[in-house]
């Protein structure tokens, strides 16, 4: 039925044209070579230890130096006209820094104090080993969330305080470890699979437990539930109406306000930054100037009580590595520590992007590991760069991470002198932080964007929201990194497999759908595979392309056009191939074979030829069945379908070639 016996010489030409070029199968290179080049694209895609060639052994252990430690590369340029910008950042980010310390810390079921030591001892290492400009250290409301949910069904922070605490030191130094090791051995790629819409609606999910849960503070309730589901909260909320307190509700709702008004003034006036940075900071002077004016504390408005004087406390001896609270512990660490490194990250190189320099993501997880595992042999727990904090920072005009070191001289001081001047601090002020903080996480225009541009990353972000708010923190997150992995496993095991048509007057071939002016070559289907062929595709695919011919053919007999002789097969997507999809090339030819229709491959890449000639296929084909483009594969079918005519005897067929 078509010219599958026919072989198309290498070097025909039609009509006088250029000779066609042969697809070329690539020199075989030596296995260990190979191996290193496929380790040092897996591991290595930015070629760190490029700067290390021809460097002499002295030079070799300073660029090793400032590698892990970036301050002694722009720590000896630094000059002094850089400072007054610094200044003013690190004092603006410390004047948020403290009053979100406290708050998130109390959100964490810790002591308040915690927050203020873990906005000293961590921005002292990120500053030296971090290698963002703007990221500003500091707790994030999220991992405190996960910490108290996580760590709270295990132990109570309330009956058994003291093994609490050791237990969110413990965390936070597992957290580190994971974070360091991550980068250390470049395996980055794991926080990648939490993608943008993953991120998107786990944010959200968690800022909107977390204002519910700050309720509690608002209405001024002494129970509450340890559950983070929607349902559990409201209940809770509603089972008390009774306990309510209308002067912590209203004081609760003017701190508030108050904090909305100032970060929407702010955000309309870019220049302002500054007066949303100080807000928190000034609803805790203004709330405790006014509990202790009006001995409000006798009146049921919770405060903070006292602070612990002085700097941190060593806390080595207060790890818990011993069973049974070691696997709690463990697993608490690396998921809050997968989520901080996710934020940190993406915080840094969004500001990274807006300063025209680059940061290394690996660098990154060292970095932030080594602070939180330094952190929490000195009280410190889980830290992070949040977006709020860094985007003060950013506004704010620093120049250097010694902005992170001018924020830590400045919660030192407060721990040295100040921390007294925080025990009329009201609870309901830092719930009031907490949530006008959290509302900024609800990232609305991020959803809408989703749900326009791809429905499937919607579902992911409504995902992981749901499974947050009504199930818990953990369980959302699973539900979204699940999602997100079905639907990459989709990707890889159904891929797109397209017709092409020819583009009038030339010899582009594009989609038939994207163009519909692309034309159907008479005699010859065209089809794109999109992906690489794997085992977990390979079966798909050999069924497509089977109904792709169907199709075709059946168009064919409707529309009269002429039988079809060829199917060629667009391979420029198709980046590596494993045995399974030789394999189902090899059974491609031989139905195509029975049905009298010839395959013909077009632009298959250098792993594909290797790995197609080693598995004998090219050899089973013909070489002379594989061109570099579509355009000379559909030059090579025209010539024999319009200057050939089949014939049984191989001979004749052989001597018309000859006479070409």
């Amino acid at each position: 039925m078509g010219n599958s016996d026919y072989v198309y010489p290498s070097a025909a030409t039609e009509g006088g044209g250029e000779c066609l070029h042969r697809a070329a199968i690539p020199p075989p290179q030596p296995f260990v070579k190979s191996l290193k080049n496929s380790l040092k694209e897996t591991f290595f895609p930015d070629d760190p230890l490029r700067q290390f060639k021809n460097q002499s052994a002295a030079r070799k252990v300073l660029l090793g130096l400032q590698y892990f430690f970036p301050v002694l590369e722009w720590g000896p340029r630094y000059r002094l006209g850089l400072l007054k910008s610094d200044l003013i950042s690190g004092i603006t980010i410390a004047s948020l820094a403290i009053p979100q310390g406290i708050s998130y810390a109390k959100l964490a079921n810790l002591p308040p104090i915690l927050g203020l030591y873990s906005s000293f001892i961590p921005p002292l290492i990120y500053a030296m080993m971090g290698s963002s400009k703007d990221l500003a250290v500091g707790t994030v409301a999220v991992a405190s969330l996960l910490i108290s949910a996580m760590l709270g069904a295990e132990v109570s922070p309330t009956q058994n305080p003291t093994l609490y605490l050791h237990l969110a030191f413990t965390a936070t130094f597992f957290a580190g470890v994971f974070q360091a090791s991550l980068g250390l051995l470049r395996l980055g790629l794991i926080v990648d699979f939490l993608s943008h819409a993953t991120i998107v609606g786990f944010m959200a999910g968690a800022a909107t437990v977390v204002c519910l849960q700050q309720l509690k503070g608002i209405l001024g309730l002494t129970h509450f539930t340890h559950a983070t589901d929607l349902v559990s909260v409201l209940r809770s909320i509603f089972s008390q109406v009774d306990q309510w307190r209308w002067e912590s509700g209203v004081l609760g709702c003017c701190f508030l306000f108050f904090l909305l008004v100032t970060r929407y003034f702010s955000k309309k006036k870019p220049k302002f930054f500054w007066i949303s940075a100080m807000a928190p900071l000034t609803s805790v002077i203004l709330g405790s100037l006014l509990v202790f004016l009006t001995h409000a504390e006798k009146h049921g408005i919770e405060v903070i009580g006292e602070l612990k004087k002085g700097l941190n406390p060593v806390s080595i001896t207060d790890l818990v590595m011993v069973s049974p609270h070691l696997s709690i512990a463990i697993k608490t660490g690396i998921i809050t520590g997968v989520i901080a490194l996710a934020e940190g990250i993406a915080v840094g190189r969004s500001f990274a992007m807006f300063k025209h320099y680059n940061i290394d993501g690996n660098k990154e997880m060292v970095a932030i590991g080594t602070m939180n595992m330094v952190g929490s042999c000195f009280s410190c727990y889980l830290t992070t760069g949040p977006f709020s904090r860094s985007a003060v920072n950013f506004n704010a005009g620093c120049k250097t991470a010694v902005s992170n070191v001018v924020m830590a001289i400045a919660v030192m001081l407060t721990l040295l002198f100040l921390t007294p001047l925080f025990h009329y601090t009201p609870l309901v002020v830092l719930s009031s932080i907490i949530i006008s903080a959290m509302l900024g996480l609800i990232d609305y225009d991020a959803a809408i964007h989703l749900w326009k541009v791809d429905k499937f990353d919607f579902l992911v972000c409504i995902g992981a929201y749901a499974g947050v708010v009504f199930a818990s923190v953990e369980i959302g997150l699973v539900i979204a990194v699940a999602i997100s992995l079905l639907r990459l496993l989709l990707f890889v095991a159904r891929p797109r497999t397209l017709v092409l048509g020819n583009l009038p007057n030339s010899t582009v071939y594009r989609n038939v759908e994207q163009y519909p002016n692309a034309g159907n070559v008479p005699g010859i289907l065209i089809l794109e595979i999109d992906a690489p062929i794997y085992f977990a595709n390979s079966s798909y695919l050999r069924e497509r392309i089977i109904r792709w011919v169907d199709e075709e053919e059946d168009r064919i007999k409707v529309s009269g056009d002429s039988t079809l002789q060829y199917v060629v097969l667009d391979m420029s997507a198709v980046g590596n191939i494993d045995t399974s999809g030789i394999s189902m090339f090899e059974e491609i030819k031989k139905i195509l074979d029975r049905r009298g229709l010839k395959i013909v491959l077009a632009n298959p890449g250098a792993e594909v030829m290797k790995k197609l000639d080693k598995g004998k296929f090219i050899e089973n084909l013909g070489h002379e069945w594989i061109y570099l483009t579509v355009a000379e594969a559909v030059a090579a079918c025209n010539y024999m379908l319009h200057s050939c005519k089949p014939n049984p005897e191989t001979d004749e067929k052989t001597e018309a070639w000859n006479s070409v």
